[in-house]
């Protein structure tokens, strides 16, 4: 990955299964929606691994274990085993036992997902501050979880027991929309308590030491559909990274992205492993892809020509990156991408 700021997504000559070893696969968005598979993933995973490509699913998610979704991804056609699943369960608890004595106990906020990684690692889940826990871990425990156990988080924080989080993700999707997050339930003991965890998920570094120490890639390619996890993850990983739209970001975020938003590669979703990606060129009198042509104008981003939508998408983000450097995109493309279609 390139050190300097990206300013257009890159091509590939090559199809994306064969110029990396491993696919860092976001679930949710990604691989399957509402828990039902989205639309190609399961044929072009299944191409991809043929090919000699490694799949690890990497998840923010901490309630359920690696066995959980190995299982689930194997009903809807993905062959998975456990050790193909890396949690935010697993990161924190690396996390911990490299701060605290083997066997220390440590209280738990969430489900069981966290009190399996933590085993793995020789700690002891314990469930109230009186204890005597050596750290406090929180992640998500779904929808049921009990107030009351906030309140116990709290009392041992507030005594000075060192305070851990999975991820801090806001929110999370839902089968009926959008819920409250692992991230919402540490506001809840920030605001009690005053205190920072430490946190493991993405997009911070442990997360995405989690998946090499357990993966063993050294072409790692991440793949995502947001922004704020996947994409910064594998910037502050220094890996490269496919956006694919089948998730949560839509045109107007991608083109408004700051660098450490930017992915390598943008396409509709998983079959783009399968294929060598267009190249863009051009400079600051336009960025050219496939049929079209795009320009920064003084106040929007301007699009000619025809073709496929994608392709008009990502010369659209050469525009837009380049147009702002090292800071975000206020372009109004609005415009250029209902030509698309986006």
């Amino acid at each position: 990955m390139s050190q300097g700021v990206r300013t257009r997504p890159e091509g590939s000559g090559q199809p994306l299964s064969e110029a990396y070893d491993t696919a860092l696969l976001d679930l949710d968005g990604v691989v399957y929606a509402g828990g039902s598979a989205i639309a190609h993933a399961v044929d072009s995973l299944a191409v991809a691994r043929s090919g000699g490509m490694r799949l690890a699913y990497v998840t923010n998610n901490a309630l359920r274990t690696p066995d959980t979704v190995a299982g689930h991804l194997t009903e809807l056609g993905i062959p998975t085993g456990a050790d193909d699943v890396i949690t935010s369960a697993q990161a924190v608890a690396r996390l911990i036992s490299e701060q605290v004595p083997a066997g220390a106990r440590v209280l738990v906020i969430g489900g069981d997902g966290l009190r399996v990684a933590l085993r793995e690692r020789g700690l002891v889940p314990v469930e109230s501050a009186d204890d005597d826990p050596a750290a406090v871990v929180q992640g998500y425990g779904g929808p049921d979880l009990p107030w009351g156990r906030f309140a116990e988080a709290s009392y041992a924080v507030r005594r000075g027991v060192p305070w851990f989080a999975s991820n801090t993700d806001l929110t999370i999707p839902s089968g009926r929309g959008i819920a409250p997050g692992n991230g919402a339930a540490v506001e809840v003991v920030r605001i009690a308590t005053g205190a920072e965890p430490q946190v493991a998920g993405k997009p911070l570094p442990p997360m995405h030491r989690e998946t090499i120490i357990r993966t063993g890639a050294e072409r790692p390619l991440v793949v995502g559909d947001r922004l704020d996890t996947d994409i910064e993850g594998a910037f502050n990983g220094g890996v490269d990274s496919l956006l694919v739209l089948t998730g949560v970001t839509d045109g107007a975020q991608l083109l408004a992205a700051p660098p450490h938003h930017r992915p390598t590669y943008v396409d509709a979703d998983l079959r783009g492993l399968l294929t060598g990606q267009p190249e863009v060129t051009g400079d600051g009198a336009g960025f050219r892809c496939g049929g079209w042509t795009a320009t920064a104008g003084a106040d929007r981003l301007e699009l000619t020509g025809d073709g496929e939508a994608l392709d008009g998408l990502r010369a659209l983000c050469a525009a837009a990156w380049t147009a702002a450097g090292e800071g975000s995109c206020a372009l109004d493309g609005g415009k250029a991408l209902a030509r698309l279609g986006l």
